[in-house]
């Protein structure tokens, strides 16, 4: 700890140094902090864990830079840390923390109409249905005034950067062991936004992924719609899904995809609401898919049982969200919401929330019956502004189970206290 303490003084007297020689170059800090107490309880319904409990309080804090060298060009860097408590790797009491992310670290430069940011960074496309996600790459922008033509490129896993092992050839020379490599990936979009008068917003979008080591070429053809009027603001987005994918048993073979998503959701101030549906596989396929395939990155949170929302659990644990639920991998789901917002008193917010979400088709479900329902969840939101940049959540959640996530109802609650600036 002594030695990173010191090469971090080391690297600040060394970048003073470069600020007075270089003055035009402006630093713009940020951070954002948060620690959560939460449990769980039933997420896990399937054998040989019938029921679950579960409960924890982690710690995330976020540190951002920005060198902006002028109105055209800067370099963004983006910082996490992440640990919780209890935990005995690192050292002490739940301290000394090991987890150490760069969520960014891009170049963002603008020429003339075209502005490229290349390296680690994050995007949308397809309102986070279809990518949600931090990534290696390039997004390049056209900006025609009312009219923007993004193109994203994001870097899948890629086969020379893993290859790990080596091996001796027949030559006797020392090489890469190809054994089980899984190829590249690689995922394409490009959606053009146009705004028709000052109230529409027109977004077609395309994105195409492929992975080489298997037979799997997917595209995603559609648009978001994104309406804004005084008193309400609506939203609508379509997306079909074709291409090939590969099999399980074999991937150099592949089945044929078409499948679709839909979605629709209008926020008027107090009430709000939305629905999604895309269509899912029988329970007893095994040729062509209609199940909405998701390339890498696709990430769109709802509801807070089913839908992942603000405690979700971490992948180490397994309790992402309930029994049977596609979580933020909008697949094979039908949903609808309806939901009220307070402000009954400056600097606090009530959010009450009711979902009803049921799969598009049937699973064996625990009861060894074919189910689709996956219930009906109550989410309760109190927020309150402690002062300037420090917030308060208390978040409650049930779920009154349906035959397809297990025979007992589940339940989340817990608190959030965060920071921004």
């Amino acid at each position: 700890m002594k030695k990173i303490i010191a090469s971090a003084i080391g690297l600040a007297l060394v970048g003073g140094v470069a600020v007075t020689t270089a003055s035009a170059v402006e630093s713009q800090f940020g951070g954002y902090w948060r620690t959560r107490m939460f449990f769980q309880d039933n997420f896990v319904q399937t054998a040989p864990i019938n029921d679950s409990a579960y409960n924890r309080t982690d710690n995330r804090t976020r540190l951002y830079y920005t060198a902006k060298f002028n109105d055209n060009f800067k370099f963004v860097n983006k910082f996490e840390f992440n640990s919780s408590w209890g935990d005995s790797v690192g050292g002490d009491i739940g301290a000394d923390g090991n987890t150490f992310v760069v969520k960014n670290s891009y170049a963002d430069f603008t020429l003339g109409m075209v502005n490229a940011k290349v390296g680690i960074q994050h995007a949308i496309v397809g309102r986070s249905f279809l990518f949600d996600d931090d990534f290696s790459g390039a997004v390049v922008t056209g900006d025609f005034g009312s009219v923007k033509v993004p193109v994203m490129y994001a870097s899948g896993p890629q086969e020379d950067v893993n290859k790990n092992t080596f091996k001796l050839n027949s030559t006797g020379a020392i090489v890469p062991d190809n054994t089980g490599a899984t190829g590249d990936t690689h995922i394409l979009a490009a959606m053009p936004s146009f705004m028709i008068g000052e109230a529409v917003k027109l977004t077609p979008t395309v994105v195409y992924q492929t992975t080489t080591s298997e037979d799997t070429d997917l595209f995603w053809v559609g648009a978001d719609v994104d309406l804004k009027l005084d008193a309400v603001t609506a939203w609508g987005t379509f997306f079909y899904n074709g291409g090939n994918v590969a099999t399980a048993a074999d991937p150099n073979q592949s089945d044929d995809v078409s499948a679709w998503l839909v979605a629709a959701g209008a926020d008027a101030g107090i009430v709000h609401g939305q629905a999604f549906y895309a269509t899912g596989d029988a329970w007893n396929n095994t040729g062509d898919k209609d199940a909405f395939q998701l390339p890498g990155g696709a990430s769109y949170y709802w509801s807070e049982i089913m839908g992942l929302g603000v405690f979700d659990g971490g992948a180490a644990t397994g309790l992402e969200s309930s029994t049977n639920s596609p979580q933020d991998q909008i697949s094979n789901i039908v949903a609808f919401n309806l939901g009220v917002t307070f402000k009954p008193v400056d600097k606090l917010t009530l959010n009450l929330d009711a979902w009803y979400a049921m799969l598009d088709e049937d699973i064996v479900a625990y009861n060894g019956q074919l189910e689709d329902s996956l219930g009906t969840e109550i989410d309760a939101k109190v927020s309150y502004e402690l002062m300037d940049n420090l917030n308060a959540d208390l978040i409650f959640a049930y779920l009154f189970a349906g035959d397809a996530t297990g025979p007992e109802d589940v339940m989340e609650g817990g608190v959030q206290l965060s920071l921004s600036f």
